[in-house]
């Protein structure tokens, strides 16, 4: 894979940790189908079942999210890593929602692996991509959330703009039905140590469920 993504000199110098899992691939988005929606809620079950609200800010991976953001000047509390916020309905009992097979992929992994994994239409994209924090009155159309403050927040970023985030993705490159070339990026605040092994099964699930060719994968420092 060439050199698609870059972090920035001023997130490494503030967090030197950081790692992101990347890959790319031509998909097939459709409904998911049981097998995958069961997988996922249970999953969701196994969380709920085996631990509490309060534990989930003592995750590794989160706990490392959230300092990481205290260092970047955002309060952790208020924009919370995509993860943390799926770890914390899952133990609230609310269930899963269903979109379609990447967006349940996406979550998937999310949960099992306890960081936050940002997915986007490659064909919405004006490479290369720039992993940076958020400018003084720049936002964006999160998914689900509406214009978003991202000064301070990392954010992914081509030359339009920010496109995504740790926190929430973007309504500019989101996966839609008409989707064919995908490109996730799994975000590590405590380092690449486990990164190989979420980017191998993260490759199988898309194989598996979205019939997934062309895969290309790297880790980003």
């Amino acid at each position: 894979m060439n050199k698609l993504i870059e972090i920035s000199e001023q997130i490494k110098s503030l967090w030197p940790s950081i790692a992101i899992g990347s890959i790319t691939a031509e998909v097939s988005v459709k409904a998911s189908d049981e097998a995958l929606k069961k997988a996922l809620n249970r999953e969701a079950e196994n969380i709920r079942q085996s631990k509490a609200v309060e534990e989930i800010s003592k995750i590794p991976q989160i706990q490392a999210g959230r300092k990481a953001y205290k260092a970047f000047g955002k309060t952790p509390a208020r924009y919370r890593l995509s993860s943390e916020a799926l770890l914390r309905r899952c133990i609230k009992g609310q269930g899963m929602y269903f979109v379609n097979n990447i967006v349940e992929i996406n979550n998937l992994v999310s949960i099992q692996s306890f960081h936050p994994i940002c997915a986007f239409d490659r064909e919405k994209i004006n490479y290369p991509i720039m992993f940076r924090l958020g400018k003084k009155n720049e936002i964006y159309h999160g998914i689900g959330r509406g214009e978003l403050n991202i000064e301070n927040l990392p954010v992914f970023a081509d030359c339009r703009g920010a496109l995504g985030s740790p926190t929430s993705d973007s309504e500019r490159v989101k996966i839609t039905p008409h989707t064919t070339s995908l490109h996730m990026n799994i975000i590590a605040f405590d380092g690449k140590e486990s990164l190989n092994l979420h980017l191998a099964g993260l490759k199988q699930l898309l194989e598996h469920y979205a019939e997934a060719k062309a895969i290309e994968q790297s880790i980003i420092q």
